[in-house]
């Protein structure tokens, strides 16, 4: 399943990279590099035969709660991820796929780290003893995603790049130029 993501992700991007290059590089908010991409990450994924699955931008279900994780060391975070793939709570057996937080160049250092520690915490593997809630209630804490991905876009330099996390850790590296 996780190569078949990494395929679905990387068409998606590389379609981002080519449709899109102009918003990049007229600043165009985040928000709307964001909204573009889970498009075209939405209709990879249903080509791929993941029907059940959607896009969405900084999604909240949590009945009107803003949803939190645990970092590393166990720490209460609030999130709201830029981009996440997942089932809205239809597929129990694998509700969260992929999760992806985007920056420009610019931002502070404090601020992308804090989206490198949401993602190591989204990717960390479920563990019912901390994230599972009673019956139908919603659980608070989140994680679960088997892929997520930090994407930093430098305009200037026409490069992106590209961390991969999976199971709490940063797994791979690349730098791409649009």
């Amino acid at each position: 399943m996780l190569e078949r993501l990494q395929q679905i992700f990387f068409a998606a991007f590389e379609l981002f990279l080519v449709e899109e290059a102009d918003n990049v590089l007229r600043g165009t908010s985040e928000r709307n590099l964001c909204g573009r991409l889970a498009f075209l990450l939405e209709r990879e994924a249903r080509a791929a035969g993941l029907n059940r699955y959607r896009a969405d931008v900084e999604y909240n279900r949590n009945i009107g709660r803003v949803k939190t994780i645990l970092d590393e060391y166990s720490q209460v975070v609030t999130i709201t991820c830029d981009i996440i793939l997942h089932s809205r709570g239809t597929v129990a057996e694998q509700d969260n796929l992929i999760a992806i937080e985007m920056k420009r160049q610019g931002h502070r250092a404090a601020d992308k780290n804090s989206d490198r520690v949401r993602l190591r915490a989204l990717t960390k593997a479920f563990d019912p003893a901390v994230h599972a809630a009673g019956g139908d209630e919603i659980p608070c804490h989140v994680c679960g995603y088997l892929l997520g991905y930090f994407l930093e876009v430098d305009a200037d330099a026409r490069r992106w790049s590209v961390e991969e996390y999976q199971a709490g850790a940063l797994v791979a590296e690349q730098d791409m130029a649009f």
